[in-house]
């Protein structure tokens, strides 16, 4: 079994058309995605009728949780808000509906054994499953979870972890990768009845566009940051790398740029 991970899609359909093409050249068997179609990213509908049309399985995002219910919005980041408010305004009535059927979690039967999926982690879809932890304590999760193989999102940054008892893999993003390169993150798991061989990839795409049409839409400049280069920094220094790319080179009296 050739199974394709996707998660935190962040409303980037030009990073999802990339990574589909690319898994359709893997030869996957499966695709699966653990949420976050939305947020961040300005193409929510188009991303959603994506994932609709392939009958994609896909679990509940903790933005996409925000989107749809008012009583799930986060405590901290006012860019989150702001763009949240602005999917909002954005986002059909029917991809909302859409939304609101998605599970917490999924359950899958590979041939290696149980497998389950979800964005954050078994308790909520709003907290990353932190990869750092001890080798103990990870193989509590999955013996929590009953299971030999957990694909969890949530923190943009991929990784995956070999278990005396099973896998963790977490796919980074599709659509804000915070990696420290750009392009769209995605894994791609060969399932047998005795191992499982997880590899990471990440494919370009024109993220450059992407944050073209961030900026378009007075999105935070933070994000469009992220899209370029793959990592997160202050209001302040994505405002002044916005600048520079902005500004012509100055013309020297020879004709050339300086």
């Amino acid at each position: 079994m050739i199974l394709g991970i996707i998660s935190d899609i962040q409303a980037n359909i030009l990073a999802l058309d990339a990574v589909l093409t690319a898994l359709e050249q893997r030869g996957v068997d499966e695709i699966i995605c653990l949420g976050d179609l939305v947020g961040y990213g300005p193409y929510p509908d188009a991303v959603i009728s994506v994932i609709r049309k392939r009958h994609i399985p896909c679990t509940l995002g903790s933005a996409d949780e925000q989107l749809i219910y008012g009583f799930a919005a986060g405590e901290g980041s006012s860019i989150a808000d702001t763009t949240i408010e602005w999917t909002r305004r954005m986002t059909k009535p029917e991809s909302l509906e859409f939304l609101k059927t998605l599970p917490v979690q999924q359950r899958l039967h590979t041939p290696y054994g149980r497998m389950r999926f979800f964005h954050g982690t078994l308790e909520s879809n709003a907290t990353p499953l932190d990869l750092s932890r001890s080798d103990n304590d990870l193989m509590r999760e999955l013996d929590q979870a009953r299971c030999k193989i957990i694909a969890c999102g949530k923190t943009h940054v991929p990784g995956i972890i070999k278990l005396a008892n099973g896998y963790i893999v977490n796919p980074g993003s599709v659509g804000l990768s915070l990696s420290g390169k750009p392009g769209a993150d995605y894994a791609v798991l060969n399932i047998s009845e005795t191992a499982v061989h997880a590899s990471l990839h990440k494919v370009p795409y024109d993220y450059n566009a992407v944050a073209f049409d961030i900026d378009s839409w007075d999105l935070p400049e933070v994000i469009a940051y992220a899209i370029r280069h793959g990592k997160m920094v202050s209001p302040q220094e994505a405002a002044k790398d916005k600048k520079r790319a902005s500004t012509p080179p100055a013309i020297g009296r020879n004709g050339t740029s300086s």
